[in-house]
C-alpha cells in the first residue's frame, strides 16, 4: 500500500520556528506564510502524532510536556539534516560538531590523549567531550558516541567494540605496610574493599577458591566510590584494596605505586570496553564514521 507523502522535514521546521518567533502569526511572517496555513499544519502535526504540541489557552504560545520534549528532538533532527546536506555537498568530507560522552578512566587515560590526533586528522571536525561513568540516554544528552566499560544492556544501540582487559586487585605499598597483605581469600575480611556506588553487574567481587570454585565475596569496606578514576586515586592514597581493570593501573603497577594482590584466585573475567551510537553505519554521519574508526584503529586495550 503506497504511502501517503508526507514532508516530515517541513513540519518539523515550522514547528521549531513557531517555538523560536513565539507565535503563529511571527512564525508565518518569517515563513512567508499566512497564519492560518502555520496553524493548520501544526494541527496536522499533532494528529498524525496523537499528542497536542502546543497550547493554545492563552495569548502566549506554550508548549506542553510532549512539546517541549518533540522540541528537543527536532532541533537536533534538523542540525543532523543540515550537517548531512553539508556533508553531501562537500563529497562526505567529515566535518561538524561531534559529542562524545565517555566513561571517567578511559577519557582521562586514553581519550584526551588521542584527540588532537584526531582533530589533527578532521580539522573541519570540533569535539565537545564529556566525562561521566553514568550511563547516559544519546538522545537525551544529544551525544553522538558514548563509550562505555563492562557489559552492555540490551538497547536499540549500536556498539563496535574497542577492547578488552582483566581485573585486578590493588593496593598501595603503604597500604600493605599498615595493614599487611592478604595471602588468602579469608584475609581479605580483616582488610578496607573500595566499593562503586553506581549499579554493577556481580555484587561482590569474583574469585576462584584454592578447589577452583567460582565464588563471590561481598564487597566489606568504608568508602564507596562513582568513577573507576577516583577509586585508582584512592588507591594510590592508600585508603584501601581496589579492583579495577588492568589497562587502568598498569603504569601504577609499572612504577611500585600499586600491587597486585592473590592473582592465584583470580578468575581471568575481563571488562570490555565498547564505543556505542545510535543508527546503522551506512546512516551515520561522516564525522561519527570518522571518530569510530579512529578509536578502532588507534585505541590499545
Amino acid at each position: 500500500m503506497a504511502r501517503p507523502e508526507i514532508n516530515r522535514s517541513g513540519e518539523i521546521e515550522v514547528f521549531v520556528r513557531v517555538v523560536e518567533a513565539g507565535s503563529f502569526s511571527a512564525a508565518a511572517r518569517a515563513l512567508r506564510m499566512t497564519p492560518s496555513a502555520v496553524s493548520k499544519l501544526i494541527a496536522r502535526l499533532e494528529a498524525r502524532l496523537g499528542a497536542r504540541l502546543v497550547s493554545r489557552s492563552t495569548r502566549r504560545l506554550q508548549l506542553t510536556p510532549e512539546g517541549v520534549a518533540f522540541h528537543d528532538s527536532s532541533i537536533r533532527i534538523l542540525a543532523d539534516l543540515d550537517a548531512a546536506e553539508r556533508e553531501a555537498a562537500a563529497g562526505a568530507a567529515p566535518r561538524g560538531r561531534l559529542r562524545v560522552n565517555s566513561y571517567v578512566p578511559f577519557g582521562q587515560h586514553r581519550l584526551m590523549e588521542l584527540l588532537p590526533r584526531f582533530l589533527e586528522r578532521y580539522p573541519e571536525i570540533s569535539v565537545e567531550a564529556v566525562l561521566t561513568d553514568n550511563v547516559i540516554d544519546l538522545l537525551e544528552e544529544r551525544a553522538d558516541i558514548a563509550i562505555r566499560a563492562g557489559p552492555l544492556r540490551e538497547s536499540r544501540l549500536v556498539a563496535r567494540k574497542l577492547g578488552q582487559s582483566r581485573m585486578v586487585l590493588v593496593a598501595s605499598p603503604a597500604y600493605l605496610e599498615a595493614r599487611g597483605t592478604p595471602q588468602t581469600l579469608s584475609d581479605l575480611g580483616r582488610h578496607n574493599m573500595l566499593a562503586f556506588g553506581f549499579a554493577r553487574h556481580i555484587e561482590g567481587w569474583p574469585f576462584v577458591d584454592a578447589a577452583g570454585k567460582s565464588i563471590i565475596l561481598p564487597i566489606v569496606g568504608n568508602m564507596t566510590l562513582t568513577d573507576g578514576e577516583a577509586m585508582r586515586r584512592t588507591a594510590l592514597a592508600g585508603a584501601g584494596i581496589a579492583r579495577l581493570a588492568r589497562w587502568h593501573v598498569q603504569p601504577d603497577i609499572d612504577t611500585g605505586r600499586l600491587v597486585p594482590l592473590l592473582e592465584e584466585f583470580n578468575p581471568g573475567d575481563e571488562e570490555p570496553t565498547h564505543a556505542v551510537y545510535v543508527g546503522q553505519g551506512k546512516h551515520l554521519p561522516a564525522r561519527v564514521r570518522a571518530f569510530l574508526d579512529f578509536l578502532v584503529e588507534a585505541v590499545q586495550i
